[in-house]
């Protein structure tokens, strides 16, 4: 019998213990690159670098440039940092966003959390030793504001979390104006108001499209609120406000033909893809309306920056 036995287990096959490899330090790169969300980051500076050269009239210096847009990319990737740990138990819920290197356990929260405040910190070093005060406080209140005030507060107890909380993002053009005059005039609170009333359609357009993700984390976003229709009344709204304002800045910054007749035509063509959404709302209407919207303050924004050069 224990013959049987011993010449049983000299048969058994061994059973490898297979351990989950470790991430590449590449992996772990791209994973933190990812917790700055740099598509929005990009999207912001894309407002930076036009703003500094109407302040001046002229194309910045390289280095003032690089300085400045480095130290707001800086400030822009810590907040997102941020909102990526105290968000985490919402991106964990919702499909768009599971894949985020928190939910998907590529990041300790702990670890995203100190990443965020180092960039903030590093930032603002950055910016008041290479470029001045007003800039570095202007990117630290955007930090602060969209930390505390919107990720914090906002997000999750109003359906009016991204009209307030777009002033956050609304403010990398005042960090530009900034970086180069040392303060701020009616030009530069334009272009404040531009992206800030730029926001609600485009975020909403968005928002319509993963409604069900929204409720399903109990994000009060206005299509979950509200509904299709009160949002899309709202956002052709704020659509005819956001256009009123880009003409604003033409006596406010004696802008030129290039800007004038730029923001005429996407002006007209924001409205009437808003108007379009607001009385025939379909998911098409609405991912045409968040599409457009994104090449509309690029194709704003360069008219902003070329105008200047031509007389």
């Amino acid at each position: 019998m224990l013959r049987q036995e011993a010449i049983a287990k000299s048969l058994e096959v061994p059973v490898a213990v297979v351990r989950p490899a470790s991430p590449s330090l590449l992996d772990t790169a791209k994973a933190y690159l990812a917790l700055t969300k740099p598509r929005i980051v990009v999207l912001l500076l894309v407002t930076t670098l036009p703003a500094m050269i109407l302040a001046g009239g002229e194309m910045p210096s390289p280095w003032l440039a690089f300085l400045t847009l480095a130290g707001g990319m800086l400030a822009a990737g810590g907040a997102n940092a941020i909102n990526c740990y105290i968000d985490r138990d919402i991106d964990s819920m919702m499909a768009r966003t599971r894949g985020r290197p928190l939910p998907a356990g590529a990041v300790e929260p702990e670890r995203a959390l100190l990443f965020g405040i180092l960039l903030g910190v590093i930032s603002f070093q950055e910016l008041a030793l290479g470029v001045n005060l007003a800039s570095a406080f202007l990117a630290l209140g955007a930090m602060a504001f969209y930390v505390f005030v919107y990720t914090m507060w906002l997000k999750r107890s109003t359906d009016q979390n991204i009209v307030i909380g777009g002033a956050a993002g609304a403010m990398p053009p005042l960090v530009g104006y900034a970086a180069v005059t040392g303060g701020l005039d009616w030009a530069a609170l334009a272009l404040f108001g531009i992206i800030f009333l730029w926001t609600p359609p485009h975020f909403w357009a968005l928002a319509q499209r993963y409604k069900a993700d929204y409720a399903r984390a109990s994000v009060p976003m206005m299509p979950v609120v509200r509904g299709d229709a009160e949002t899309n009344r709202q956002s052709l709204i704020y659509t005819v406000a956001l256009v009123a304002c880009s003409l604003a800045l033409i006596p406010a910054a004696s802008m030129g033909p290039v800007y004038i007749v730029t923001a005429s035509l996407l002006g007209v063509g924001f409205l009437a893809m808003s108007l379009r959404l607001w009385r025939n709302p379909r998911p098409s209407a609405s991912k045409a309306v968040f599409t457009y919207s994104l090449a509309y303050l690029a194709l704003l924004f360069v008219a902003i920056g070329v105008d200047p050069f031509v007389a």
